[in-house]
């Protein structure tokens, strides 16, 4: 059997600050409009200790493969799906991509620093981007915005104090409020005490874990806090990420690439392309699309079926497809992640 782009069945996640939103990318959310959904999993392979719940993974939609998880379709076709990327340790895709939909304010929260997830095994690394889709001033009560890092100056004992006190004003005094509008990319790397805010809907790619540890939840009291872990977690200060979240760009007559964020796990880069354009596939490894406009076909070129797309589609594409082509049949546009360690040469 010859590999194509695989869909997945995406993978949704009632929350209490989740709403409808995701519904705009053309899909059928479960249940009706009471039913809140927060998060869209659109590629995963999480073991149920990674998740703090059931274990998520991702299962083909499209072809022959239909009704395979992830998982057993990467141990089946090794390196004519991974090339030369490296799977976890325990044999897993190395990354997770979401949708997240805030109605309201996602708790303040951490991921495990490097230092606590080397000392405790049952907590796992998140470095994680959001990329902003749409922002809801109505929903925000104003400008929208995210949380990302500490004010510089903020100790220890100062944020605990604040979250001890149970006053919002005092907890947000001593956070980086930061707003946001649609296009924007924010890296988030574990140990960054962060939220997503009110009215505003991000594509997120992340490697794959949910250790999350809250710090505060905004005076709702039916979920744990762990600011013990947390305060054991945090990086303190201003977030040192200007260098990943470094834009470039390049520009042709049919197409523009736009990187949006570079660290050692993932690249994301915004890719246009107009109608009635075609382009080889020029890959050595796979690559995750994430359409956010528009539709196509990939051609696998190897005998294998070919595959439309269209927006609201997350497609896996398969490393070892030299022949591959993409046409498109309207002006589209999509989120497209690589992977450094996966390149042939070292990055600069």
């Amino acid at each position: 059997m010859n590999l194509y782009p695989l869909k997945f069945e995406p993978i949704y996640k009632p929350k209490v600050w989740g709403g409808r939103r995701i519904e705009t990318l053309g899909r059928t959310l479960p249940g009706g409009a009471d039913d809140l959904i927060g998060e869209s999993w659109e590629l995963a392979d999480l073991d149920a200790d990674q998740t703090g719940g059931e274990a998520a993974h991702s299962v083909v939609t499209n072809g022959p493969l239909a009704g395979k998880t992830l998982r057993s379709v990467v141990e089946q076709f090794g390196d004519a799906m991974l090339g030369r990327l490296q799977l976890t340790e325990r044999g897993a895709f190395p990354l997770l991509v979401k949708y997240l939909d805030a109605r309201e304010n996602l708790s303040v929260q951490v991921h495990p620093s490097v230092e606590y997830a080397r000392a405790h095994d049952e907590a796992h690394l998140k470095h994680e981007a959001w990329v902003v889709l749409h922002c809801d001033e109505s929903a925000a009560g104003g400008q929208p915005v995210i949380y990302k890092g500490v004010r510089d100056g903020v100790i220890e004992n100062d944020l605990r104090a604040a979250i001890e006190s149970g006053d919002e004003s005092a907890v947000l005094d001593k956070l980086i409020a930061v707003p946001v509008k649609p296009g924007q990319c924010h890296y988030l790397p574990s140990g960054t005490c962060h939220a997503l805010g009110a009215g505003v809907m991000v594509a997120e790619v992340q490697t794959p874990s949910d250790t999350t540890f809250r710090v505060y939840d905004w005076g709702r009291t039916d979920r744990a806090l762990h600011v013990e872990q947390a305060m054991r977690c945090i990086q303190f200060g201003p977030p040192n990420v200007a260098e990943h979240e470094k834009r470039t760009h390049v520009a042709g007559m049919f197409t523009t690439v736009t990187r949006l964020c570079l660290c050692d796990a993932f690249r994301i880069e915004k890719v246009r392309m107009v109608e009635g354009y075609e382009q080889e596939i020029p890959y050595d490894q796979p690559a995750v699309w994430m359409v956010l406009e528009g539709a196509g076909v990939v051609e696998p070129g190897n005998g294998a079926p070919d595959v439309p797309f269209e927006r609201g589609e997350t497609l896996l594409i398969p490393a070892n497809m030299d022949n591959g082509k993409v046409k498109l049949s309207a002006d589209t546009v999509w989120l497209e992640v690589t992977f450094p360690q996966a390149l042939a040469e070292p990055i600069a």
